[in-house]
């Protein structure tokens, strides 16, 4: 019975996975992570997401802080936030992210605010699903690590 509750947390982990990739919300990079990790670091993928999310969150800041500023949005500074975003977004392969934040980069070289406050809204949006989606992820492959550890003593 156990064996069973274990599968069927792993399938529901395949299932969630399945429509990630079906969404284009994530990429093969996502899949090279997980090869990354093994029993010397189980929760390589949830650390390094972690810190991905982590950053991520002051990326978002300072985007809106700069696009908040009528007066001088600095566009060159966006660009370069946004550089980065694109490169953390990638490594973890979150695809969607990734390719709003290429979106926002060409409407803030052409120093488009409206453009720009637009992509923002999207990027903050597929920013939280991503984030949702990963978190709910993890989750269940906690409840799958906990139910494949538990040991029932063997009674006589």
């Amino acid at each position: 019975m156990l064996g069973l509750g274990v599968e069927r947390l792993r399938a529901d982990m395949n299932r969630l996975l399945a429509l990630l990739f079906h969404q284009g919300v994530l990429d093969e990079q996502f899949l090279q992570l997980q090869q990354l990790q093994d029993e010397s670091s189980p929760n390589f993928v949830s650390e390094v997401v972690n810190i991905y999310f982590q950053e991520s969150e002051k990326l978002l800041r300072n985007l809106r802080s700069l696009l908040m500023d009528r007066e001088l949005s600095d566009y060159k500074k966006m660009g370069v936030h946004l550089n980065q975003f694109i490169g953390s977004s990638s490594s973890i392969g979150a695809k969607r992210v990734r390719n709003v934040c290429v979106a926002f980069r060409v409407a803030s070289e052409q120093n488009n605010r409206l453009g720009s406050l637009r992509a923002l809204e999207l990027l903050e949006h597929e920013y939280c699903y991503l984030k949702n989606k990963l978190h709910e992820l993890f989750q269940i492959e906690q409840q799958r690590l906990l139910a494949a550890a538990v040991r029932y003593p063997v009674q006589h």
